[in-house]
């Protein structure tokens, strides 16, 4: 009988290495994610699609001088030092930085990450007659870090930045700026055909796209757009305690919560992003296990400001975030998986400040507002906002504005919301009020990350950060917002950096900026067999310490 069984596993292993299916005992792990994108987002280096595109497609095979800690559930992530080991501002010119580099650090095509390639990859985004300039990556990277001028290699291991302005949020908003391979992009422009060098340049962009090379830990396997992206672990990434311990995750864009849930259920994937809320008993019952934890994040209605809009009356603005019942959003509609929002920062944040309008619910005092301002059940405010049906922080967007739209009717609103994709959404969202792809809307529902100060508070207040520098999509211009952003932003000691941000957020609220919805937090289902996984207080998760058992 033994030389039965052992004649049986060795007919089984020859088998195995024939079709090339791999031995049980070392059978390939693999974590498969549907994700909540429509798309795969970019792959360049700078992804689109939001913060969802830097989760999957960003920090996964890239990363930046500076880095999020994505290690604890129960502490706010904090910036640490990535690509960068330490940094310091000049004390006589604040707008000169010196940055060292991390040695010993290679790009997934074996080339080395030095000075040289920060200079080029700031340049893929600044500067416009660099054979690199890449005018599609410009949108999504320059806005987020508008204060940075140019950067200049001192040697090897150091890079001096240069802003236009003093700039203490600088080394956060580096956290945006991947490192891609300077010298895999060269091979595919030496083999490109173009017409001419912009030609060639964006030929070898779209070569790079399918075949990446950042320094991150995990790896390009293969891409197919709008499908799947595979990708693998980076055996030879520099931070030892990071090489991930799955071989393979497999990202499946599946934009339709009812569609992710059905895919968790039937094994076809083992992780979901946002399942649906209607599902969540069925999901616990049937023993998978569910994750969430309040993130830095906002789901807005974002206001245009310029001339005839109807936002411009401070009444209007106070008796919309008077009239929305968010906490019944709360256990109804997404059976408890959000924060009531009443602004950016909730009581207890260093940046919360001492906002004298409270946001909660009391209809009766949206309804005298209305009156005030002119309207009635007779004579009803028109508003129209542009929203996604899917996407990247999104939550659940049109059952959510649907609800928005019955609780304002009864504050004598008439919402009218204009569904556009959710990518579309994105790119119009930097575009502006003002731009034609607005469709006459007059409010945009974009979610957006609170995790520092400049994604927080200064690219939607400071009047500096309308389009196309930013997403001050309504045209914010308030002398008072930009004092105080320019006081926070020249503040280089933490202590007043932060009662600076305090004051300029409780100015906000007071003008009700915003109408203030929800605190999303990020809700994940996951098969049984996913283990090792910490949800952070973040827009960003650590795929490495993940275990898939077989």
């Amino acid at each position: 009988m033994r030389n039965r069984k052992t004649n049986a596993t060795a007919i089984m292993l020859a088998l195995a290495i024939a079709t090339g299916v791999p031995a049980i005992a070392g059978a390939e792990t693999v974590l498969r994610i549907g994700m909540t994108a429509a798309d795969i987002p970019r792959t360049l280096g700078q992804p689109d699609q939001g913060f969802e595109g830097n989760r999957f497609t960003g920090l996964t095979m890239y990363d930046a001088l500076t880095m999020w800690d994505l290690s604890s559930s129960d502490k706010a992530s904090a910036m640490i030092p990535g690509l960068a080991t330490e940094w310091k501002v000049d004390d006589a010119d604040k707008t000169k930085w010196i940055f060292k580099l991390r040695p010993d650090v290679t790009f997934h095509d074996g080339s080395p990450f030095n000075a040289d390639a920060v200079v080029w990859n700031v340049d893929k985004v600044l500067k416009q007659d660099a054979p690199q300039y890449d005018a599609s990556q410009v949108g999504v990277t320059a806005s987020r870090m508008p204060t940075l001028v140019s950067a200049r290699k001192i040697d090897d291991m150091t890079v001096g930045l240069t802003t236009k302005e003093p700039d203490s949020f600088l080394p956060i908003n580096l956290t945006n700026l991947f490192m891609a391979s300077p010298a895999k992009w060269q091979q595919f422009y030496d083999k490109a055909e173009g017409a001419d060098a912009k030609a060639k340049s964006q030929a070898a962009w779209a070569a790079f796209a399918k075949d990446a090379s950042g320094t991150g830990p995990w790896k390009m396997s293969s891409f197919t757009p709008r499908e799947r992206l595979e990708l693998v672990k980076n055996e030879n990434y520099w931070d030892k305690a990071r090489v991930p311990k799955v071989d393979k995750m497999v990202l499946l864009p599946m934009p339709e919560a009812n569609a992710r849930t059905a895919a968790l259920l039937s094994g076809q994937v083992n992780w979901i992003e946002a399942p649906a809320p209607d599902a969540l008993p069925e999901i616990k019952q049937r023993g998978f296990n569910l994750y969430s934890n309040e993130e830095p994040h906002v789901w807005p209605w974002q206001f245009s400001r310029v001339e005839g809009s109807p936002w411009n009356d401070i009444r209007v603005r106070k008796a919309a975030n008077l009239c929305v019942d968010r906490e019944g959003l709360r256990d109804g509609l997404l059976a408890g998986l959000m924060v009531p929002a009443t602004g950016t920062f909730e009581p207890g944040h260093p940046w919360r400040g001492n906002p004298t309008f409270q946001i909660k619910y009391d209809k009766p005092a949206a309804q005298k507002l209305m009156q005030e301002a002119g309207f009635g059940p007779n004579k009803k405010l028109t508003v129209k906002i542009q929203t996604s049906a899917s996407g990247s922080g999104q939550m659940l967007p049109l059952p959510m504005n649907e609800y928005l739209q019955q609780a304002l009717a009864e504050c004598y609103f008439d919402v009218q919301l204009d569904v556009i994709e959710w990518n579309t959404l994105f790119t119009n969202w930097r575009r502006g009020t003002k731009d034609p792809t607005a469709n006459g809307s007059n409010a945009i529902n974009v979610t957006y990350a609170a995790m520092d100060p400049f994604f927080a508070l200064v690219r939607f207040l400071q009047s500096g950060m309308a389009p196309p520098v930013s997403n001050n999509w309504g045209f914010n211009n308030n002398p008072k917002f930009d004092e105080l952003v320019k006081k926070a932003r020249q503040t280089f000691e933490p202590a007043a950096r932060d009662a600076a941000l305090a004051e300029l957020h409780a100015a906000s609220v007071d003008d009700a900026a915003f109408l203030y919805v929800a605190h999303d937090v990020a809700p994940r289902a996951m098969s049984p067999k996913v283990k090792g996984f910490v949800q952070p207080k973040s827009w960003f998760v650590d795929f490495s310490p993940v275990t898939v058992a077989p």
